[in-house]
C-alpha cells in the first residue's frame, strides 16, 4: 500500500477565543476586545492547519463530541475544510469540550480555562485504522482524557495501545501533548515513547519528559533544550525530536545530528493571539517530513507556519497555503540566532 496523508486523532474542543486589553490580576477586570468562535484541540488544529498547507493532502480524524450544538460546529468546521468525518463521532452521553482562550494584547501570552466533556469519554476501542490509507497518526492530547490516560488492556496507558494499534496498521505515529506538570507529563508520555516515530513538542513539554528544566537567565536555553532532546530520544523509537520555543527549534536525529533553525522575525505589531502557534508549529514540520524535506526545510516551514498563524486570536484562521507561509517568512525576515 502506497501510504500518503495524516490521520489526527484525540481532542476536538470549540474554542471561544478573546482578545482582552490585558491579562488581568485575580479580583481585576480586562476589557474584550474581539471574540471568534472557532475548533481547536491538537486534532482539530493540526488537521485544519495542513488542510490550509495543502489542499491537495488527504486528512481524516478520529474523534468524540456531543451530540449538541458545539459538537455539530466542530463537526461542520471540519467538513468546510475538507477533512474526512467518517469517524467523527458525536454522543449524548456528553457535552463537547470547551475552552475560553484569552489573549492578552499587552503581552501576546495566552491563557486556557477549560471544561472537559466527551474527552473524558475516549477509549482506544475508537480508534479503528482498518480502512486508513495515512501514512502519519497525530494523536493527542495526554493528560486530559481520563479513561485514555488510564492504564489499558496491559498497557501504561490507552495512548500506549493506540500508538501501537496505529504501527501495527502501518502508520507512523506522532504525538502533540497540552500544558500540564512536567511530573504528570514524563509519566504519561515516557511509555508511549518506543511507540513513536517523531517527536514534536515544545520547550516547557521536551524538559517535562526528560526531567531537566530548559530555562536560562533569558528565555529558553537552546544547548540545554538540544541536550533535553536527546534524553527523549534516547528513551524513544523516534527518528526525531523536535522542540521549539518563541526563538527558535532544534531536531535531534536518530544519526546524531543536530539542526537548529530561529524563528520569523514577526513585528510586534503584527502578533494577535499565541493560541494555535504550538500546533501550527507541528504542522508545518509534520507536512515537510511527509514530503521527505530535509530536517532544515522542515524547520522552515514550522516556524513560518506559526508565525503565519499569530495573525490572528483563533488556531487556525491566518494559516495559509505553504508558499504563502514562507513568502511571508521571507518578508518579515528570520532572527540571528535562537537566544
Amino acid at each position: 500500500m502506497t501510504r500518503r496523508g495524516i490521520l489526527t486523532g484525540g481532542t476536538w474542543c470549540v474554542d471561544r477565543n478573546l482578545l482582552v486589553d490585558q491579562w488581568p490580576a485575580e479580583n481585576g477586570r480586562a476589557d474584550i476586545l474581539d471574540l471568534v468562535m472557532n475548533g481547536g484541540g491538537s486534532g482539530c488544529n493540526l488537521a485544519i492547519d495542513i488542510r490550509k498547507l495543502d489542499a491537495r493532502m488527504p486528512v481524516a480524524t478520529i474523534c468524540l463530541v456531543g451530540d449538541d450544538a458545539d459538537g455539530h460546529f466542530l463537526k461542520a468546521e471540519a467538513e468546510e475544510n475538507g477533512v474526512d468525518t467518517t469517524d467523527f463521532m458525536l454522543i449524548g452521553e456528553a457535552m463537547t469540550d470547551y475552552t475560553h482562550a484569552y489573549s492578552s494584547k499587552a503581552t501576546g501570552r495566552r491563557t486556557h480555562i477549560s471544561y472537559f466533556g466527551t474527552s473524558h469519554l475516549l477509549t482506544p476501542d475508537h480508534f479503528d485504522f482498518a480502512r486508513s490509507t495515512h501514512k502519519y497518526l497525530h494523536l493527542g492530547l495526554p493528560g486530559i482524557h481520563r479513561l485514555m490516560d488510564a492504564p489499558f488492556a496491559g498497557d501504561a496507558n490507552g495512548w500506549v495501545t493506540v500508538l501501537k494499534k496505529a504501527r501495527t496498521a502501518g502508520l507512523k505515529t506522532n504525538i502533540e501533548l497540552a500544558s500540564i506538570p512536567g511530573e504528570r507529563l514524563a509519566a504519561l508520555v515516557r511509555p508511549c515513547l518506543p511507540h513513536l516515530d517523531l517527536v514534536v513538542v515544545n520547550d516547557a513539554e521536551i524538559a517535562g519528559i526528560a526531567g531537566i528544566p530548559v530555562e536560562g537567565a533569558v528565555g529558553t536555553d537552546p544547548e540545554t533544550c538540544i541536550r533535553a532532546a536527546k534524553i527523549v530520544l534516547e528513551m524513544s523509537a523516534a527518528d526525531l525530536v523536535v522542540a521549539h520555543f518563541p526563538k527558535g527549534g532544534v531536531a535531534v536525529a536518530r544519526d546524531g545530528s543536530v539542526t537548529t533553525k530561529a524563528s520569523v522575525n514577526v513585528p510586534p505589531a503584527a502578533t494577535v493571539g499565541a493560541n494555535g502557534a504550538g500546533d501550527a508549529f507541528a504542522a508545518g514540520f509534520l507536512y515537510g517530513v511527509h514530503e521527505g524535506w530535509s530536517v532544515e526545510r522542515c524547520l522552515v516551514l514550522a516556524h513560518a507556519t506559526a508565525a503565519a498563524s499569530l495573525r490572528n486570536i483563533s488556531t487556525t484562521a491566518s494559516v495559509v497555503p505553504v508558499a504563502e507561509c514562507l513568502k511571508l517568512a521571507d518578508q518579515w525576515g528570520w532572527r540571528a540566532s535562537l537566544q
